[in-house]
């Protein structure tokens, strides 16, 4: 099984503890340079989430920008130890909720697959065909799964929260949490198998 919630479990804070407390208090007091670094920080990521959620590019930049609106409203009252990932990734993910319920559209919503991953520089062109397979793959089957499953796995297996702040996003226990991304991982892993055993059958019959 290709395990994509083990790709980037370092990657999701790129300051230490300190350096994001010290920008919290500059956000809490207005400070226009602030703002910045953590759009800087966390814009890509955060549509990225919400294009793969939403499975839509054009509502992702729509609830991004909410998303932000709602971080520039809230920011003198945040509390001094906010945590600024868990908390834009809450807000992302409750405007992806509300948008879904207004429009009743979650499991109406035609595919519009973004990719996981920066393209990289392959070495062959067959590394290059193997590769877009596997990414291709695995973006239909996580596109595939319910919503519920879905996020737990592009913001643990994608955006590397750990589970406790996952936790926190999707307003959940810990260990709800722990049982729906374990589910969502089998229920990936026998996505990949169907779509990769789907083309046995139609090789074999080429040779009777």
């Amino acid at each position: 099984m290709t395990d994509v919630t083990s790709a980037t479990d370092a990657r999701f804070y790129d300051m230490d503890r300190e350096s994001e407390l010290e920008l919290v208090r500059r956000v809490r007091d207005g400070d226009a340079a602030a703002f910045d670094v953590v759009h800087a920080a966390f814009n890509s990521r955060l549509f990225g989430f919400l294009a793969r959620l939403a499975r839509s590019t054009d509502v992702a930049e729509d609830l991004v920008e909410e998303t932000w609106l709602r971080f520039v409203r809230h920011a003198g009252r945040l509390d001094a130890d906010t945590r600024l990932g868990p908390w834009l990734f809450t807000v992302a993910r409750n405007l992806h909720v509300s948008y879904c319920r207004s429009r009743a559209l979650e499991d109406s919503r035609s595919v519009d697959t973004v990719g996981l991953w920066p393209t990289g520089r392959i070495s062959s062109p067959f590394e290059q065909t193997a590769s877009n397979e596997l990414e291709r793959q695995i973006e239909a089957a996580i596109a595939a799964l319910p919503a519920p499953f879905r996020e737990v796995l592009l913001l643990v297996g994608i955006e590397g929260l750990r589970p406790a702040e996952a936790a926190v996003v999707c307003g959940i226990s810990p260990d709800a949490l722990r049982q729906r991304l374990s589910r969502a991982r089998a229920l990936l892993a026998a996505r990949l198998a169907a779509s990769q055993s789907s083309i046995i059958p139609t090789a074999a019959k080429v040779h009777v």
